[in-house]
């Protein structure tokens, strides 16, 4: 009977071994897949995986592909934005290190592979990824994060971010989608229009800004109180402003 219960445990600590060999070269090849992503401190991404992936399904259904993308140094984008946007999708991209543990434990529950992303996480998707949800893929997502916190400074991650984030049908970035949907520049953005960018992220297909409905105009409204606040609107700006969410 010994003798049974010494060959079961064998057979067990084999069966641990050959899962741990496995499974630590599984994370060596997610790891050595990672980018490098270092020359993104002084150069702008020639491309997207999320551009070339709207430029393969509109080829796959016979569609044209007009793309709307032009990079702008963070200086041509409105500070509401920026704030908007941070406020919306990352209210604290400062503080945390490319990945908010408590944001996703409260977004995914018992489903590692979604929700609770950051800005730097949705970056990294943008850039590298697809919106597909896996386990393999979020791990890479988070890799990925940390090596752009790693790499490059806040101010380049959300400058990054705001320049590459699809807001509508081939449209990419603040720029192409303050041109796009409000016929001006980003950097002339009012804290209204600001606020329906922000609030159109991460589908701006079903949420674009000139969608109207009572749960965005909520959403609009938060945002504004969060500016006043913040100190970023006056109290006086607020109520001129606010019924034009």
């Amino acid at each position: 009977m010994a003798r049974v219960a010494d060959d079961v445990k064998r057979k067990i600590l084999r069966i641990v071994e050959i899962a741990g060999v496995f499974f630590a070269f599984a994370g060596l090849l997610v790891w050595c897949s990672i980018p490098n992503v270092g020359y993104l401190a002084d150069e702008n991404p020639e491309t997207t995986a999320f551009i070339e992936l709207r430029r393969h399904e509109a080829e796959d259904a016979g569609k044209p592909f007009k793309l709307e993308w032009k990079p702008v140094p963070m200086k041509k984008i409105s500070v509401y934005l920026r704030r908007a946007v941070i406020y919306a999708e990352d209210i604290n991209f400062y503080e945390h290190e490319g990945v908010d543990w408590d944001a996703i434990e409260k977004a995914a529950g018992d489903d590692f592979s979604r929700g609770g992303s950051t800005i730097t996480q949705q970056l990294a998707k943008n850039l590298y990824l697809s919106p597909s949800r896996s386990v393999v893929r979020k791990v890479r997502e988070l890799l990925i994060a940390y090596r752009l916190e790693d790499e490059l400074d806040k101010h380049r991650i959300l400058e990054l971010y705001l320049n590459v984030v699809e807001w509508g049908d081939g449209v990419f970035g603040a720029e192409a989608a303050a041109r796009h949907w409000f016929h001006h520049s980003a950097l002339s953005l009012s804290p209204v229009e600001a606020a329906r960018l922000a609030i159109a992220l991460p589908n701006p297909r079903e949420r674009a800004p000139d969608v109207r409905d009572a749960e965005l105009t909520k959403k609009c409204e938060r945002i504004l109180r969060w500016m006043r606040r913040e100190g970023v609107i006056s109290a006086a700006y607020y109520d001129e402003q606010v019924t034009g969410c």
